[in-house]
């Protein structure tokens, strides 16, 4: 039976656009209006089924409405080009989704599709429009039901007659009449003055339509009688303005409605130049198929399950032919995940050695391989590959590629690297989705080994086809050094270093946790005597109470559920009332405690009394390292307290010492070298102290004319400009007017010309190239540098102003990990690099090497990468990590 589905173009775009935040593809072109039609299109092909589909979009400006009245639709603002520019892109993607257009000049959308429902009624076809506009109710019908769009475009509510006589007491008819009365704001339709809905309704309840409330105006009384009398004509007008028109002159019927489905290469194709990843997995793509537009059927696969001594002989006889490689560890943590099995791929036969089968006798010559440095692996997250084999005993050694390392490289911001998405963007036979196969959350189970090897396989297979193409970007774009030199050995680094952990002893930790709970009693106490009575210092509610309506503070900002008492409305309000230091220290006690006391007692692994942290090169655009599992690199050094948990961090070998390595002022010194100002360099390189530095020539005065405020405020700049300062951020930093923060940056740039040119010129050569790079090649592409919305653009020139100079920064420090390492193994060294945070490094080393590292840590630190101005690393040793500082 036919099914038509009739959708107001004009309307959901427009609904689109406003819903969703700014979106823009690598090409600067927005694109958030056209990822929410097809959400929504996707979501309603799915659920409806409809056999034809219309889409239905405006002409022009002028229809047959402004004949009669030349102000319909006067004043709506103009259509942002951020919008306008979508339309193209959307009605190229309906072409690729097999959906049918029209528009036909003097007519509204609204008209074709009234057309077309007149139509439906009359061929008794069941029909359903979709729109965002309330004008369409009037067409509702037995046949036709009007989905109107709500929470922006995620969800459609439905109206049939019983319906909108439930919401609004009317039939669909009356709905014209309701907009006769009560007019229409956005098409410029007037109605009559002072008759909101409600009114309106009540009359129309009262005597059913425009013209009998026009006959009986003098049974009406007071501002309502006279309204109606005076505007008898406007609600004449407005009604048959509102009134869609059912008879335009189509010039294509149903037949070109017809919907036969899309072609899931064609869609992802388009779906892909759009980079609407996201949506492309929800396409109903047979299994194995291939996604690209001229891209060949998937391969058939050989599947070898190795399970016995004759398999295991065959694959040891060709594992100098392995091609990729595929380690299958599942959970997030790789010290906790769970191995499955690796497949190794030969042509088109993978191997897929369960971990029971590989962690057997029989299975020698395949863990001596994966050992072996001399023999070549191309895999795919071999950072995570290593761990998950280190904790069952094995080795893996020899890696020479990583692809999900590498399209973390070639493409920093995108958020999906894995194999399904790596398919989807190289137009290769497709991989499924490991939540498809494994199921999410509460669903997650391991499939049954029919369905989960012949995944394993064709990830493995797939690893081999997205490297090839991989080694050639890497090349065209000036990273294969980068990547070959310094994120690769990185990746063994950091999995060397996550497997040894780092000592932390517990009871410290408790011992710590009960001093801090001493200390939380102490300032919950002087709370209570500041709000003289006592309450749940956790609640919001009960805090909210305290603050502004006991002790009368100003109200600085409201939630939906109250008063905001959140960090940011303490620290204006500090000024005011003793209570809030109270507050702000009991609030940062009760995070230490919860998060870091106990949070790292939970950590501590059983088996080695260390704490086994997980270091991510695939998260920070820049370039920078994250931690997590838990994250190391955020324990609080500003508050004494939480300075102390580090006292519990400690060497793993009696006799031996910790020992760090901080580089100074990193950052800065590679903004002295990139923009070449003679100001900043002179500093650096006369061992000058920075900030003093900056002070004097912002402020124009002598060395020992700057005080402590003048130099507060030079580090504050100093630190800002590295992060794109705004005079905004720079106020709130200070507490000071935006415009003596505007004021003081511009002093900074008169001071610093240099700086100021290169932020100029950076954020130029970002607009032409649509990226920026690292010293050491680094690429972030930045396609919002050509956005035409201020706060997007301004954004994105930020990020080009910063980007060179952490990324720069983070590279320095990688490669001095890297060196370090090589040069401990070089000299047989027993010392252990254990942490990386930020720019400082962390090392267990016995007291007879002491001495050589000291001098070792700081040399190869400092001679990591040649800059204009010298590198300079402070090291520092001690019993226990908080002795370092």
């Amino acid at each position: 039976m036919d099914k038509w589905m009739l959708i107001d173009g004009n309307s959901i775009a427009y609904r689109a656009f406003f819903a969703l935040p700014p979106l823009t593809n690598s090409a600067g072109q927005h694109t958030n209006a056209v990822f929410g039609f097809t959400t929504i299109l996707l979501k309603l092909i799915e659920e409806e089924k409809p056999t034809h589909i219309m889409v239905a979009f405006d002409a022009g400006k002028t229809t047959f409405r402004h004949e009669g009245y030349a102000e319909y639709k006067a004043g709506r603002e103009k259509t942002p080009p951020e919008l306008s520019g979508q339309f193209p892109l959307l009605k190229e993607l309906l072409t690729a989704f097999g959906v049918a257009r029209y528009e036909l000049e003097g007519y509204e959308a609204d008209d074709i599709i009234g057309t077309l429902t007149r139509l439906a009624d009359e061929q008794d076809i069941p029909t359903l429009v979709v729109s965002g506009d309330k004008d369409m109710l009037q067409l509702a019908s037995e046949r036709v039901t009007v989905a109107l769009t709500r929470k922006g475009v995620s969800e459609v509510e439905r109206y049939d007659p019983p319906a909108i006589q439930e919401r609004y007491g009317l039939a669909p008819l009356q709905i014209i009449d309701l907009k006769g009365l009560m007019g229409d704001a956005s098409d410029n339709i007037p109605g009559i003055p002072g008759v909101g809905e409600k009114t309106a309704l009540k009359l129309l309840h009262e005597h059913g339509s425009v013209e009998a409330v026009l006959a009986a105006s003098e049974t009406l009384k007071g501002k309502l009688k006279e309204r109606v009398e005076t505007h008898q004509e406007d609600a004449r007008k407005s009604k048959e303005l509102a009134t869609i028109y059912r008879e335009v002159p189509l010039e294509r019927g149903p037949e070109g409605m017809k919907y036969d489905g899309y072609d899931p290469a064609v869609l992802a194709g388009a779906l892909r130049k759009l980079e609407f990843r996201s949506l492309i997995e929800r396409l109903e793509l047979p299994s194995g198929a291939a996604s690209g537009d001229n891209a060949e059927a998937a391969a058939e696969l050989e599947v070898i399950v190795v399970s016995g001594k004759d398999e295991l002989d065959a694959l040891a006889a060709e594992l100098p032919q392995v091609e990729s490689l595929l380690v299958e560890a599942v959970g997030e943590n790789p010290h906790q995940a769970e191995l499955l099995a690796v497949a190794l791929t030969i042509g088109e036969r993978v191997h897929v050695v369960p971990v029971d089968v590989l962690t057997s006798e029989a299975a020698t010559a395949i863990r001596d391989w994966l050992a072996d440095e001399q023999q070549d692996k191309h895999g795919y997250d071999m950072h995570k590959a290593q761990l998950a084999l280190a904790w069952r005993g094995i080795p893996l050694q020899g890696i020479r590629f990583d692809v999900y390392l590498a399209a973390y490289l070639l493409d920093p911001t995108n958020p999906d690297h894995t194999l399904n998405g790596l398919t989807h963007r190289y137009a290769l036979p497709l991989v499924a989705a490991d939540e498809d196969v494994y199921g999410k959350g509460a669903k997650f189970k391991i499939p049954e080994p029919e369905a989960l090897y012949p995944h394993l396989a064709a990830k493995a297979h797939a690893v081999g086809a997205i490297a090839d193409i991989q080694r050639q970007e890497l090349e065209k774009s000036g990273m294969h050094k980068l990547y070959y030199e310094l994120e690769l050995p990185l990746s063994s680094v950091l999995a060397g270093m996550e497997r040894q952990g780092i000592t932390v002893q517990a009871e410290e930790l408790h011992r710590l946790g009960a001093e801090i709970e001493s200390r939380i009693a102490t300032a919950m106490q002087e709370v209570y005597a500041h709000a003289g009575t006592e309450f749940n210092i956790g609640s919001t509610k009960q805090l909210g109470e305290i603050l502004f309506e006991k002790l009368g503070l100003p109200v600085i900002k409201k939630t939906k559920t109250g008063y905001s008492t959140d960090a940011d409305v303490l620290e204006k309000l500090e000024p005011y009332h003793g209570i809030i230091p109270s507050i702000l220290h009991y609030r940062q006690l009760t995070k230490l405690q919860s998060t870091y006391i106990e949070g790292l007692l939970k950590e501590i692994r059983e088996e080695t009394g260390k704490i086994h942290t997980y270091f991510r090169q695939t998260i920070a655009a820049t370039g920078r390292l994250s931690s997590q599992f838990p994250n190391l690199q955020n324990i609080p050094i500003r508050l004494e307290e939480g300075r102390k948990i580090r006292k519990a961090f400690v060497p793993s070998e009696p006799g031996w010492s910790i020992l760090a390595a901080d580089y100074s002022q990193i950052e800065l010194r590679v903004l002295a070298h990139i923009s070449g100002d003679p100001g900043l360099k002179e500093a650096f390189i006369n061992n000058m102290d920075i900030h003093t530095k900056t002070a004097m020539d912002v402020f124009r005065v002598s060395e020992d004319q700057v005080d402590s405020n003048m130099r507060r405020q030079a580090k504050a700049v100093n630190f800002g400009i590295v992060y794109g300062i705004s005079d905004f951020g720079l106020s709130q930093n200070l507490n000071i007017t935006r415009k003596d923060a505007a004021r003081f940056i511009d002093q900074y740039f008169d001071a610093f010309e240099g700086v100021r040119a290169y932020m100029d010129n950076i954020v130029k050569q970002a607009r032409e190239d649509g990226y920026v790079t690292t010293l050491l090649e680094r690429r972030r592409y930045l396609p919002e540098i050509k956005a035409s919305n201020f706060n997007v653009r301004s954004f994105a020139e930020r990020t080009a102003m910063n980007t060179p100079i952490q990324g720069t920064a983070a590279d320095i420090i990688k490669l001095a990990m890297v060196r370090m390492d090589e040069e401990l193994r070089a000299r047989g060294l027993r010392s252990r690099m254990l942490l990386q945070v930020h720019d400082e490094l962390v090392f267990e080393v016995p007291e007879e090497e002491l001495a050589t590292m000291r001098e070792l840590v700081p040399q190869v630190m400092e001679s990591a990468i040649q800059l204009d101005v010298p590198l300079r690393a402070d090291v520092s040793d001690g019993a226990n990590w908080y002795e370092t500082k």
